[in-house]
């Protein structure tokens, strides 16, 4: 007997949310790796690139993948991510690329900001830019996502930049129906962005369900902080206070794991990806408002750093 219509729609399996991101993030490395030469994949040991590895797993393996991984080192970064990241990329066999912001101030190619409020953050640009020409790359997939902050809701997908490595928010190709449009002139290259369209929340959900190995700080840990701008800032050797800030311990985990001079930690007692997700699910406020101190700067603080070359 033939099945109707509705009657087969309705015994067809069936993609479930986490699914059906994976798969569109699948496809658009797939599509990378065949339309363009030499891609590179920004591995920083934070969630989101921990989850653009687990795709390139599903996108690629057995093979190796199709590109080496970079990281835009700034020489303040959590230890326990550093540690994370080397042991990461060890376990799958594949090459690191880091870039040095150290370096860079070596070269006299940026300026180390001095005083309490200093933050090597915003010096990462031209790290970036200056290894991509080095390299020859002409795509680098990265871990942004929309509902990150407005600027990055602005983007595509694919991502342009032009032989500067400057992104122009008014001028991006359409992208219609998954389809992806990857020519680039000589000295041009592409931003790619496969989870893009999750959220945080999609990030753990997707992390629980795989049951992938994150930094440690990502779960609740006592740690000695200091009170600035109403974020508690993790403290390191060699930090400035300013008159009457004090150091004192404080049980946090970090939503987001970037440089230590600029990244806040959160008040928490989640020590399970569950009670992560369980965390996040509740919470009203985005990572990047909650815990970067360089994003709230100025309104436009993270679209001025997009359009001179930052990710």
């Amino acid at each position: 007997m033939a099945l109707s219509l509705e009657m087969a729609v309705a015994t067809r399996p069936q993609l479930s949310h986490l699914r059906a991101l994976e798969s569109e993030a699948i496809h658009v490395m797939r599509e990378v790796a065949a339309e363009l030469e030499k891609p590179v994949l920004l591995f920083s040991g934070g969630k989101d690139s921990i989850v653009l590895l687990r795709l390139a797993e599903k996108a690629f393996r057995p093979a190796p993948f199709p590109f080496p991984l970079m990281h835009v080192d700034t020489g303040h970064n959590f230890a326990e991510v550093i540690e994370f990241r080397d042991r990461r990329v060890a376990e799958l066999g594949e090459r690191l690329i880091v870039a040095s912001v150290q370096e860079s101030i070596d070269k006299g190619r940026v300026v180390e900001e001095t005083g309490p409020r200093a933050s090597r953050n915003q010096l990462q640009t031209v790290t970036l830019l200056d290894a991509i020409a080095e390299h020859g790359f002409d795509a680098a997939f990265g871990g942004a996502r929309r509902d990150e902050e407005r600027a990055r809701a602005k983007e595509r997908v694919f991502s342009f930049r032009d032989d500067f490595g400057q992104w122009d928010p008014k001028n991006q190709r359409p992208e219609l129906w998954n389809l992806y449009n990857g020519r680039i002139k000589k000295g041009e290259n592409v931003r790619v962005f496969p989870i893009s369209n999750w959220t945080e929340l999609d990030v753990w959900e997707y992390i629980d369900s795989e049951q992938l190995e994150v930094p440690s700080i990502y779960f609740s840990h006592v740690r000695d902080v200091f009170s600035r701008d109403g974020m508690l800032y993790a403290w390191r050797e060699g930090t400035e206070l300013i008159d009457g800030e004090e150091i004192f311990s404080e049980t946090v985990r970090y939503r987001t794991v970037g440089d230590m001079s600029c990244t806040g930690g959160v008040l928490s007692q989640a020590t399970t990806l569950e009670e992560v997700v369980v965390e996040i699910a509740a919470t009203r406020i985005t990572e990047r408002g909650e815990t970067r101190a360089d994003d709230r700067v100025s309104e436009a603080a993270m679209e001025d750093r997009k359009k001179a070359g930052y990710f």
